[in-house]
């Protein structure tokens, strides 16, 4: 998801990665950051410990940039291959 939505947008993604042990550090909870998993954006904790779906993380990132938001595709009564084949 992120690496499509980096090439999308002109954004810069930096993506942290510890052991889950360093994550329950004083030190790590000193940095005043969220509660891996967790996606940021700019300043803004988009979510912290749990998924995430790619249409709030590309709104978040909308917002950020100043553009407008990309409306959300519903697939409310579609069929799965009407899913997977955009029909």
């Amino acid at each position: 998801m992120l690496p499509r939505l980096g090439g999308k947008y002109e954004i810069d993604i930096e993506i942290t990665s510890r052991p889950k042990a360093e994550y329950l550090t004083d030190e790590y909870f000193a940095l005043d950051l969220p509660v891996a998993p967790a996606i940021m954006v700019g300043d803004e904790i988009i979510t912290e410990g749990k998924d995430i779906d790619d249409h709030t993380v590309e709104a978040a990132i909308c917002r950020h940039l100043g553009l407008p938001e990309p409306e959300q595709e519903s697939t409310s009564g579609r069929g799965l291959l009407g899913k997977l084949f955009g029909k």
